[in-house]
């Protein structure tokens, strides 16, 4: 990014606090990542996702608190996404000890869905000031606390092809917070974050065609009203 930043010759922040507003964006997205990443660890996709997901209503409140005023079809279409997601994210426990498993991973997916729910707010004024600038800020404050945290607990560096993996991973990940600052620049908060919470959707389909994971009938009419919703929030 800071190539990029250097190449295209991008403009600092006009508000120095949007500098401020960025780099607090990168901690509560690493933060966010974090606890999501060990949430899956310990529990189950299904129940992690949408708990994660649900952090976009502190943005949307945000954005509707200062004046974002989506149209009728936008509010029924942002409705049936989240609905959507949910339904598509449920998963039925095969017993009670698989229950009792998963309820460990709830509190980090909260704090997940509240770091993810602060990264769209703060940094949706930070993307008006700065998209390119913003991104450096959100990797370059996440760098050191990751790094910090790996030190501390001697994590091992993974092998090649693992780390490989995590780097390509990681490209993903980048691209897709470029696009959500993008769309942040352009459109209104709460749109743009609840777009944004469809991961759940696109990891239960990907999980049914590369991990061969059973998608329930329950899971694919929550993924066709999410989609749904999409195509009405497009329309309006």
């Amino acid at each position: 990014m800071l190539v990029i930043a250097a190449a295209t010759g991008a403009a600092w922040f006009a508000d120095g606090s949007d500098a401020l507003l960025a780099a607090a964006a990168g901690l509560a997205g690493v933060t966010a990542l974090g606890c999501f990443y060990r949430a899956l660890a310990i529990g189950t996709m299904s129940v992690v996702a949408p708990i994660s997901a649900s952090g976009v209503a502190l943005p949307v409140v945000v954005g509707i608190a200062t004046g974002d005023r989506p149209s009728a079809v936008q509010a029924v279409g942002l409705a049936a996404i989240v609905l959507g997601v949910v339904v598509a994210s449920r998963e039925s426990h095969e017993s009670e000890a698989h229950a009792r498993a998963s309820r460990a991973s709830i509190l980090l997916a909260l704090l997940a869905a509240l770091g993810f729910g602060s990264f769209f707010a703060l940094s949706d004024p930070a993307s008006d000031g700065s998209v390119v600038w913003t991104l450096v800020l959100v990797r370059a404050t996440a760098l050191p606390l990751v790094a910090g945290v790996a030190l501390a607990t001697r994590a091992r560096l993974p092998e090649r092809r693992l780390g490989l993996g995590i780097a390509g991973v990681g490209l993903i990940d980048l691209t897709a917070t470029a696009l959500i600052a993008l769309a942040q620049r352009e459109g209104a908060l709460s749109t743009v974050s609840v777009l944004g919470s469809m991961y759940p959707v696109v990891t239960v389909m990907l999980a049914a065609a590369v991990l061969k994971e059973r998608v329930r009938p329950d899971q694919l009419a929550g993924i066709g009203g999410a989609l749904t919703g999409v195509a009405m929030v497009a329309a309006g």
